[in-house]
């Protein structure tokens, strides 16, 4: 920055003042905003989890039913003739600039790929139970990632924030107070040089 005490200096400096000071305020409210996006995620990720915990231990208490049931080599089977189902789908939604995934879960095929005469109502609970715990899980891992997305936002934000609030304003504030002060001495000093030559014109 050219801190030479001119009257377009002083300008300059106080409109890149007016620009730090507004740019801070957007990056604290972006910050905020990306904040309470991110604890409520938090939150949801929270009863997720419990939801994802209860969802496997039913789908492996389901498959432990079959097992018994239908015999684990028909079931094994059953899983051989089930093609894999590529149904999971991400979109984004913007956060703030932030990209945070959300993931869709096409409804699964209406009837199982294997066949009915060899198994039983066990090995369709259990399937049904594994799509929801599967369901879960996609959703856990979104939110997993949005959360992690948002909290480096954050701290980016806050990096900037806090390099304007504590070295660019407090520059360009101490630039203004010298510049100003210069000029005002220079205006005192061309007054004082008028007056005597005034007086000696006389």
């Amino acid at each position: 920055m050219n801190d030479f005490p001119t009257k377009a200096n002083l300008m300059q400096s106080m409109r890149s003042l007016e620009l730090a000071k507004r740019g801070y305020d957007l990056l604290d409210r972006k910050r905020n905003i990306m904040l309470r996006e991110m604890l409520r995620l938090m939150k949801e990720a929270g009863d997720i989890r419990k939801e994802i915990e209860a969802a496997f231990t039913e789908a492996y208490e389901a498959l432990r039913v079959a097992n018994i049931f239908s015999g684990q080599n028909r079931v094994a089977q059953a899983a051989k003739t089930t093609p894999e189902w590529n149904d999971l789908s991400v979109r984004y939604r913007s956060v703030m600039g932030i990209e945070i995934p959300e993931v869709r879960i096409a409804p699964p095929p209406e009837h199982p790929h294997y066949g009915f005469q060899t198994t039983n109502i066990t090995l369709d609970e259990a399937y049904i139970k594994f799509i929801w715990a599967k369901k879960m899980a996609a959703q856990a891992a979104a939110l997993e990632n949005s959360i992690f997305r948002l909290s480096s936002a954050i701290k980016q934000a806050k990096k900037r924030a806090n390099a304007l609030q504590s070295i660019v304003i407090p520059r360009l504030e101490e630039k203004i107070r010298y510049i100003s002060s210069s000029l005002e001495e220079r205006e005192r000093d061309q007054f004082a040089a008028l007056k005597v030559i005034k007086s000696r014109s006389k």
